[in-house]
């Protein structure tokens, strides 16, 4: 799961991305810097003794800091281009020095939209010269230039695009293109120690309800400080402290991934998949041999394993359950795949 930082020069992405990692940025990154973040996870700790594990391996997202956006959009295309590849976007958006969050949110919602036209738009035009020669395609390559010119003229209206409403023509025509318009996004706004309080902080909610709001100089000035100074802290300078685990918690949620487990005496292991994926997808994600002779999941909630404090007594309790490969895996679920 990868997630680009992405904003305007000066936002403070770079430094999310060294509080998030414990990774310092790299000035000699021109392309972008990459590290992962992994997500805490008491249960895994809880698993690992279960199993009598010799490791534990938790979740991990690898973040990519890409170089700033220009607000006056010089250079942002090749900027952007570098965005492509990632699965969800953490757009950081600063509220100090007399910021204005909601507009550089919608500027940076146009940016993406031109970026986005841009791409659509080279697509059609290499459409209308290669439809002039007869070929046997030609009719196939009509009917994409006509569904991708009534995108182009959405986009040009200044209407982004709404995946869920596009055709299958359009669907298909577009896929390989990786549009912004189909990358989930959570919105980080990057607050100074002067608007960090706790009515600062309802405030950002409500005008930005989709936010994590963030003192992120605070955090990082402090995050080398034990857990009771750094509160203590917070409460004299009035702030509103927040937890690394609680941005990475909303990255997830946005990019509607989930958490699932395996375990036996040699790891116990945290893993990331899509919500509504199947046991399946949950095989082929430990490793596409599993996925290949798949057979049945065997399959217990984590946290009830936990509560049993064996398998043994998860399956006298009736927990653990046999599931087909079209098993919807569930949020926490511990999975153990049978197979050839």
């Amino acid at each position: 799961m990868r997630v680009g930082l992405v904003g305007y020069q000066g936002c403070g992405k770079s430094t999310l991305f060294s509080w998030l990692t414990g990774v310092a940025p790299d000035p000699r990154a021109h392309q972008g810097q990459k590290a992962m973040a992994q997500l805490e996870d008491p249960l895994l700790e809880q698993l690992q003794q279960i199993y009598q594990a010799r490791r534990a391996t938790p979740a991990a997202l690898e973040l990519v800091d890409t170089p700033g956006l220009n607000r006056s959009g010089e250079g942002n295309a090749a900027r952007l281009a570098a965005l492509r590849e990632v699965d969800a976007l953490a757009v950081v958006v600063p509220v100090f020095a007399g910021a204005d969050p909601q507009q550089d949110l919608k500027q940076f919602h146009e940016d993406l939209l031109l970026a986005d036209l841009e791409i659509v738009s080279r697509r059609i035009q290499r459409l209308e010269q290669s439809v002039k020669k007869p070929k046997p395609n030609r009719e196939q390559e009509l009917e994409e230039l006509e569904a991708l010119r009534k995108l182009q003229a959405q986009l040009e209206q200044g209407r982004p695009i709404v995946v869920e409403e596009l055709s299958r023509t359009q669907y298909q025509a577009t896929r390989s293109f990786r549009l912004f318009a189909e990358k989930p996004q959570v919105v980080i706004l990057n607050v100074a120690e002067d608007q960090a309080g706790e009515e600062d902080h309802q405030r950002w909610q409500q005008q930005l309800p989709e936010a994590v709001v963030v003192p992120l100089g605070f955090e990082v000035e402090t995050q080398s400080l034990p857990t009771a100074q750094r509160e203590q802290l917070a409460q004299e300078f009035g702030i509103v402290p927040v937890e690394r685990q609680q941005v990475l918690e909303a990255i997830l949620e946005a990019s509607g991934q989930m958490v699932f487990y395996t375990g036996n005496a040699k790891e116990v292991r945290a893993w990331l998949l899509p919500q509504g994926a199947t046991a399946l997808e949950a095989a082929a994600k430990i490793h596409t041999d599993l996925a290949r002779g798949f057979i049945r999941a065997e399959v217990v909630p984590a946290p009830e394993l936990v509560r049993c404090g064996s398998l043994r007594e998860a399956k006298a309790q009736g927990l653990v359950h046999l599931e087909p490969k079209t098993y919807k895996v569930q949020p926490g679920d511990l999975i153990l795949v049978r197979h050839n």
